[in-house]
Protein backbone atom coordinates (compact mmCIF):
# COMPACT_ATOMS: atom_id res chain seq x y z
CA UNK A 1 0.00 0.00 0.00
CA UNK A 2 0.92 3.70 -0.56
CA UNK A 3 1.85 5.04 2.59
CA UNK A 4 3.56 8.51 3.14
CA UNK A 5 4.70 9.08 6.94
CA UNK A 6 5.34 12.71 8.21
CA UNK A 7 7.22 13.78 10.87
CA UNK A 8 8.86 16.55 12.50
CA UNK A 9 6.32 18.40 13.84
CA UNK A 10 6.49 20.32 16.55
CA UNK A 11 5.55 23.40 18.95
CA UNK A 12 8.27 26.33 18.11
CA UNK A 13 8.11 29.97 18.74
CA UNK A 14 8.09 32.91 16.38
CA UNK A 15 10.81 33.10 14.29
CA UNK A 16 11.92 29.54 14.98
CA UNK A 17 12.80 26.66 12.34
CA UNK A 18 11.87 23.29 11.90
CA UNK A 19 12.45 20.71 9.53
CA UNK A 20 9.75 18.08 8.01
CA UNK A 21 10.14 14.80 6.80
CA UNK A 22 7.97 12.55 5.04
CA UNK A 23 9.26 8.83 4.08
CA UNK A 24 7.56 7.23 1.17
CA UNK A 25 6.45 3.68 0.70
CA UNK A 26 4.69 0.70 -1.32
CA UNK A 27 5.03 1.96 -4.91
CA UNK A 28 7.59 2.84 -7.10
CA UNK A 29 9.12 6.37 -5.78
CA UNK A 30 9.84 9.73 -7.77
CA UNK A 31 11.82 12.68 -7.54
CA UNK A 32 8.91 14.24 -8.71
CA UNK A 33 5.21 15.33 -8.39
CA UNK A 34 5.71 15.69 -4.90
CA UNK A 35 4.58 18.30 -2.33
CA UNK A 36 3.72 19.34 1.07
CA UNK A 37 0.38 21.20 1.66
CA UNK A 38 -1.15 22.28 5.27
CA UNK A 39 -4.87 23.09 6.50
CA UNK A 40 -5.43 24.76 9.79
CA UNK A 41 -8.29 24.35 11.23
CA UNK A 42 -11.55 26.05 9.48
CA UNK A 43 -9.41 26.99 6.21
CA UNK A 44 -9.11 25.04 3.17
CA UNK A 45 -6.04 23.00 2.53
CA UNK A 46 -2.94 25.04 0.85
CA UNK A 47 -0.85 24.10 -1.02
CA UNK A 48 2.50 25.08 0.47
CA UNK A 49 5.62 23.61 -1.93
CA UNK A 50 5.92 21.67 -4.92
CA UNK A 51 8.56 19.52 -7.15
CA UNK A 52 6.71 19.57 -10.10
CA UNK A 53 6.97 16.73 -12.95
CA UNK A 54 9.63 19.26 -14.91
CA UNK A 55 11.76 19.08 -11.66
CA UNK A 56 10.82 22.86 -11.05
CA UNK A 57 9.52 24.36 -7.92
CA UNK A 58 6.93 26.36 -6.50
CA UNK A 59 5.83 27.82 -3.21
CA UNK A 60 3.13 29.34 -2.08
CA UNK A 61 3.82 33.64 -1.74
CA UNK A 62 3.21 33.42 1.65
CA UNK A 63 6.65 31.00 1.99
CA UNK A 64 9.04 32.10 -0.12
CA UNK A 65 11.79 32.93 0.91
CA UNK A 66 11.47 31.09 4.33
CA UNK A 67 10.44 27.40 3.28
CA UNK A 68 12.57 25.06 1.16
CA UNK A 69 11.28 21.72 -0.39
CA UNK A 70 13.85 18.93 -1.52
CA UNK A 71 14.37 15.32 -1.55
CA UNK A 72 16.74 12.69 -1.66
CA UNK A 73 15.67 9.71 -3.68
CA UNK A 74 17.87 6.78 -2.07
CA UNK A 75 16.19 6.99 0.90
CA UNK A 76 12.50 8.09 -0.58
CA UNK A 77 12.01 10.93 1.43
CA UNK A 78 10.63 14.24 0.99
CA UNK A 79 11.64 17.17 3.50
CA UNK A 80 10.95 20.72 4.41
CA UNK A 81 12.77 22.65 5.79
CA UNK A 82 10.88 25.89 7.54
CA UNK A 83 12.70 29.12 8.79
CA UNK A 84 11.71 31.92 10.45
CA UNK A 85 7.75 30.48 11.07
CA UNK A 86 5.25 32.92 12.23
CA UNK A 87 1.97 32.23 13.93
CA UNK A 88 0.11 31.95 11.09
CA UNK A 89 2.31 28.77 9.48
CA UNK A 90 0.60 26.95 12.54
CA UNK A 91 -1.34 23.95 10.86
CA UNK A 92 -1.38 20.21 10.05
CA UNK A 93 1.29 19.15 7.21
CA UNK A 94 0.94 17.21 5.02
CA UNK A 95 3.06 15.58 2.30
CA UNK A 96 1.31 14.02 -1.20
CA UNK A 97 2.39 12.03 -3.99
CA UNK A 98 1.34 10.76 -7.68
CA UNK A 99 2.45 7.47 -6.04
CA UNK A 100 1.79 6.90 -11.53
CA UNK A 101 4.86 9.47 -11.57
CA UNK A 102 7.76 7.95 -13.23
CA UNK A 103 11.45 8.55 -12.58
CA UNK A 104 11.92 10.84 -15.19
CA UNK A 105 11.59 14.32 -15.95
CA UNK A 106 8.48 15.57 -17.72
CA UNK A 107 5.42 17.57 -18.96
CA UNK A 108 2.57 15.19 -17.59
CA UNK A 109 0.87 16.52 -14.96
CA UNK A 110 0.71 15.31 -11.23
CA UNK A 111 -2.36 14.12 -9.49
CA UNK A 112 -1.70 14.33 -5.99
CA UNK A 113 -3.67 11.55 -5.07
CA UNK A 114 -2.25 10.32 -1.94
CA UNK A 115 -0.95 12.30 1.59
CA UNK A 116 0.14 10.94 5.13
CA UNK A 117 -1.29 11.18 8.57
CA UNK A 118 0.10 14.87 8.76
CA UNK A 119 2.47 16.26 11.47
CA UNK A 120 1.13 19.18 13.44
CA UNK A 121 3.30 22.76 13.35
CA UNK A 122 2.28 24.94 16.33
CA UNK A 123 4.45 28.40 16.15
CA UNK A 124 3.54 30.73 18.85
CA UNK A 125 3.97 34.45 18.67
Amino acid sequence: QVQLAESGGGSVRSGGSLRLSCVASGYSYSSYCLGWFRQAPGKEREEVAIIDSDGSTRYADSVKGRFTISEENAKNTLYLQMYNLRPEDTAMYYCMADPLAPGWRGTYSCDYDYWGQGTQVTVSS
